[in-house]
């Protein structure tokens, strides 16, 4: 049944996916009209956080290739009881059999002070002010709707983001005082290599991820708070993953963080 209005799709479209994250059902289709312009899509985000009623422990930020509406990144949810700190035997973490599934290899970085709601635009210095760790990780990015991110941004942005849980591994000491948009980061699947790159290939970097995190927030009126994360970007590509598949996450050489893939 199609939606009366843009209201009634909006509802609809977060009332599925929401239903079928919680229930682990795969969307062979879009539920509903597909959101046209991003400002659409988040409202369909807004609405499906306000139906789950889970704390949120940070935000994905996700690149837009080739931008839109003169945007070039969307940000999505991560939610604390799909939030995880690496431990020594790598985590399971979960995905939607018969959906989207993939890993990432992101910097994260962790919110130190709640910013200004009135402040709307941020220099990279003071977006770079608000963060008070470093760390690197994997980001699980899974949709019970296996087409999720071919349809454009605003698909990606109306499920969460795209989102399914993130891996929290090992800090990156004196990251104020280096330059991690230089380090070399690889992602493997079951040994494999994916291919190495760097963040300065990213855009303005993870911390302009941060920035466009700080301003995009103010802009829709949801406020950050200390200690929330922000997993700043795929740097070596987005890598679909199946069932059973090992990941491993390597920055610089020396700093690991791992984790196994299973059924949501």
């Amino acid at each position: 049944m199609q939606p009366d209005s843009l209201q009634d799709n909006i509802a609809q479209i977060a009332h599925r996916f929401v239903t079928a994250r919680r229930d682990a059902t795969a969307l062979v289709e879009y539920p509903g009209t597909m959101p046209a312009a991003l400002a659409e899509a988040y409202a369909m985000q807004d609405a499906a956080i306000a139906l789950t009623d889970r704390p949120i422990s940070g935000w994905k930020v996700g690149r837009i290739n080739p931008p839109i509406e003169g945007c070039d990144r969307l940000a999505g949810p991560i939610f604390a009881d799909q939030t995880f700190v690496a431990e020594a035997t790598p985590r399971a973490m979960t995905v939607y059999a018969g959906g989207f599934a993939a890993a990432e290899a992101e910097f994260l970085l962790r919110i130190a002070a709640t910013p200004d709601a009135s402040k709307r635009s941020y220099t990279l210095a003071e977006a770079t002010a608000l963060i008070d760790r470093v760390c690197v990780g994997i980001e699980i990015a899974s949709s019970p709707f296996g087409g999720i991110n071919d349809h454009g941004a605003p698909v990606t942005v109306s499920d969460f983001g795209n989102n399914n849980g993130l891996v929290i591994g090992p800090e990156v000491t004196g990251w104020d005082q280096i330059d991690i948009n230089d380090w070399p980061v690889e992602l493997t699947i079951d040994g494999e290599s994916t291919g190495v790159a760097m963040a300065s290939d990213m855009l303005d970097g993870p911390f302009g991820a941060a920035r466009f995190l700080f301003e995009l927030m103010a802009a829709r009126g949801i406020a950050l708070t200390a200690g929330q994360w922000i997993s700043t970007g795929a740097v070596s590509g987005v890598h679909q993953v199946a069932i059973g598949a090992q990941v491993a996450a390597i920055f610089d050489n020396r700093l690991t963080v791992e984790c196994s893939i299973a059924a949501q």
